[in-house]
C-alpha cells in the first residue's frame, strides 16, 4: 500500500529536484561546427575532444556538428544563421575570414574575450606565430583566433628516390623537373609527380604556393579586392604546370584530387606529391611498404608557401550567454595542451607557439622530425588568399586550371586573362564602393 513521504522529506525532495533542474537549465549549449578538409580520422577525433570538454565541467554542452569541407562549412554555418540559428563558433577556412567580416557575418574577437583577462588582439599577437596573424585580422580588427595551419609541402617516395639515385629532394623547379623525369615511367605506370587540382581550394591553393615560388603576388594583400592572375608571375606558374603533363610527361593530365593522388603514393606508383602538412598524419599512417620523405616547397625565384588551415570565427546572433560559452570551450581548443595533442594527431601545426613548450611536442618532434618541416617554411609564408567573395574569385582561377590540365590547346596566357576578367567581375561591387568611390 502507497504511503506518503514525511512532510519534511516530501519539502528536501521537491528542493533536491529544483537544484538539481536549476542545474540543468543553467548550463549553456551551443552549436559547434567543424570540417575535416583532408584526408584522416579527423571527424572522430574532433568529437573525442567535445566529449573531454563536456565531461571536464558542468557550465557549457558543445553540440558539434560536422559539416564537411571548407566550402560546405561556410554554407552551412552562414544557413544557419539566416535561419536565426547561428553557431558559436566554428572551424572555419582560414582565408574566409575577410569576406565573411565584410559581410557583417562574424563578430569581432573582443565580443567574446571580454569574458577573458585580455583582448583578442593582443592574444594573437602574442600567443601566435606571426605568420597566422594577417588571415585573421580584417582592418586591423580580431575576427578570428587561429586553431590550425599548414603550408603545403612536397612528400616523396624515399625508397624510389635511393633506387632512382637521387641523394636528396629537389630544391628548385629545375631540379623538381629533373627528378621526376628519373622517376617517371609510364611502362609501370608510374608518374614523377602529381599536383591537385581540384576546384574545392585544393588547386588554388598549390598553385598559389607556385606563384609565390615565382616571385609573384597572387592577391594584394593589404586590399581584398584585387588579385593578379594575369601577372607575368602567375601566367608562368600555369606554364610549369601545363608542362609537367604535356611537354615533360611526367604527370598525368586532367584533374587530379588529393583522393587520386594518395591513392598511387601509396601503392608505390609516385615519386612525388605536393599535399598540405595537415595530411601528414594520413600520410604517415598510410604509408606501408616504403620510408616517407618529406621535404620543404622548392623554389623557383624565392622560397616561399602560403598558410593554410583553419580559424575560430564566431557568428552574429548569439547572445551574451553562448558568447561567454563559446569564448570557455575557445580558450579550450587554443591550450597548449588541446591544440598540441590535435596538431599530433592531424599533421596540421599548431598555430600556438606555446605548443612546442610541452614535453609532449618536444618528444614527439625528436621521434619524427619531419613534423617540424613546415614549421621551418614559416619563415617563406605568406598569407592565403583572401578576398571579397574568396570562394567565387578562387574559382575563376580555379576553373581555368581545370581547363589548362585538361587540354594541352589551352594557352595558359588565355587562362589567366579569362580568370582574371571572371575575378574582377566578382570583385567589381566592392571596388566600387571603396578604392573607386569618389570623394566627396
Amino acid at each position: 500500500m502507497y504511503k506518503p513521504l514525511p512532510k519534511t522529506l516530501r519539502v528536501l525532495t521537491y528542493a533536491i529536484t529544483f537544484a538539481i533542474s536549476g542545474t540543468a537549465m543553467a548550463q549553456e549549449k551551443i552549436d559547434f561546427m567543424f570540417p575535416a578538409p583532408v584526408d584522416g580520422k579527423l571527424t572522430m577525433e574532433m568529437t573525442r575532444v567535445i566529449k573531454a570538454f563536456n565531461d571536464s565541467q558542468k557550465e557549457v554542452e558543445v553540440r558539434g556538428i560536422f559539416t564537411g569541407n571548407y566550402d560546405t562549412t561556410k554554407m552551412k554555418a552562414e544557413s544557419a544563421q539566416k535561419a536565426g540559428q547561428p553557431p558559436a563558433l566554428v572551424i572555419m577556412s582560414a582565408n574566409f575570414t575577410t569576406d565573411l567580416a565584410l559581410k557583417d557575418e562574424i563578430l569581432p574577437m573582443d565580443e567574446l574575450f571580454k569574458y577573458g583577462d585580455k583582448k583578442a588582439g593582443d592574444f594573437l599577437q602574442t600567443a601566435f606565430w606571426p605568420a597566422m596573424r594577417k588571415n585573421a585580422q580584417v582592418m586591423g580588427v580580431t575576427y578570428a583566433i587561429p586553431f590550425h595551419n599548414s603550408t603545403p609541402i612536397l612528400y616523396y617516395n624515399k625508397t624510389m628516390f635511393d633506387q632512382a639515385g637521387i641523394k636528396q629532394p629537389p630544391q628548385n623547379w629545375k631540379e623538381l623537373l629533373d627528378d621526376a623525369k628519373k622517376l617517371t615511367d609510364q611502362s609501370k605506370g608510374q608518374w614523377g609527380i602529381m599536383l591537385p587540382s581540384t576546384n574545392d581550394d585544393y588547386g588554388g591553393w598549390i598553385f598559389s604556393s607556385l606563384v609565390r615560388a615565382n616571385g609573384g603576388n597572387y592577391f594584394n594583400e593589404n586590399y581584398p579586392g584585387e588579385v593578379y592572375y594575369n601577372a607575368p608571375t602567375t601566367i608562368g606558374a600555369l606554364r610549369f604546370w601545363q608542362d609537367l603533363i604535356y611537354k615533360d610527361k611526367v604527370m598525368p593530365s586532367g584533374v587530379l584530387n588529393s583522393k587520386q593522388i594518395s591513392a598511387a603514393f601509396f601503392s608505390g606508383k609516385l615519386g612525388m606529391a605536393m599535399l598540405s602538412t595537415g595530411a601528414l598524419g594520413f600520410m604517415r599512417e598510410n604509408t606501408k611498404d616504403f620510408e616517407l620523405g618529406v621535404a620543404m616547397m622548392p623554389a623557383q625565384e624565392q622560397r616561399a608557401v602560403p598558410i593554410g588551415g583553419a580559424s575560430l570565427v564566431s557568428f552574429k546572433g548569439i547572445n551574451d550567454a553562448q558568447k561567454k560559452a563559446a569564448y570557455q570551450f575557445l580558450t579550450y581548443l587554443v591550450s597548449p595542451q588541446v591544440n598540441g595533442a590535435w596538431s599530433r594527431f592531424t599533421g596540421y601545426f599548431s598555430p600556438l607557439k606555446a605548443s612546442y613548450d610541452t614535453a609532449e611536442m618536444k618528444e614527439y618532434l625528436k621521434q619524427d622530425p619531419r613534423a617540424a618541416i613546415a614549421l621551418e617554411q614559416l619563415k617563406y609564408a605568406h598569407p592565403w588568399y583572401s578576398t571579397y567573395e574568396t570562394v567565387a574569385v578562387r574559382k575563376a582561377m580555379e576553373n581555368q586550371l581545370a581547363a589548362v590540365v585538361n587540354d594541352e590547346k589551352v594557352t595558359p596566357q588565355a587562362a589567366a586573362e579569362a580568370a582574371q576578367k571572371e575575378a574582377d567581375a566578382l570583385m567589381k561591387p566592392y571596388v566600387e564602393k571603396t578604392a573607386l568611390q569618389a570623394v566627396k
